[in-house]
């Protein structure tokens, strides 16, 4: 017992470290579990369905009620290659393409515009 006593006070400050590192870590992974999937609607400035959504988006407050990024990806291949990576997560078959508006809620994907306007109507 005499030597776990002395080694503690001779190593207090990397015991210390130890404890705070452990616990910010802890703590790190409790946040991160909690924060909610990141929503994403996927669209191109000259898709007509896009703009149906943006217009119900902008007439129905939903910006205000449901909290997602938009990134636009017909000039943006960073935002292309991230929605095709969502598609994959919803094992959708991006061979052929995808076709925009595509939303992503952190697990499912909805395409089209008719799906992702069912989707905001069924959760604001």
């Amino acid at each position: 017992m005499d030597k776990i006593k002395k080694y503690v006070r001779k190593n207090a400050l990397a015991v210390g470290l130890i404890i705070i590192s452990s616990a910010a870590i802890i703590i790190g992974a409790l946040i991160y579990a909690k924060t909610p999937p990141a929503m994403i609607l996927f669209y191109s400035d000259t898709c007509p369905h896009c703009q149906n959504v943006a217009a119900y988006v902008e007439a129905n407050g939903i910006k205000a009620k449901i909290k997602f990024e938009e990134k636009e990806v017909s000039n943006n291949q960073a935002n292309a290659t991230l929605m095709e990576r969502k598609a994959r997560l919803c094992k959708i078959d991006t061979a052929q393409g995808l076709g925009v508006p595509f939303f992503f809620d952190g697990q499912t994907c909805y395409m089209g515009d008719e799906p992702i306007i069912e989707y905001f109507q069924a959760h604001k």
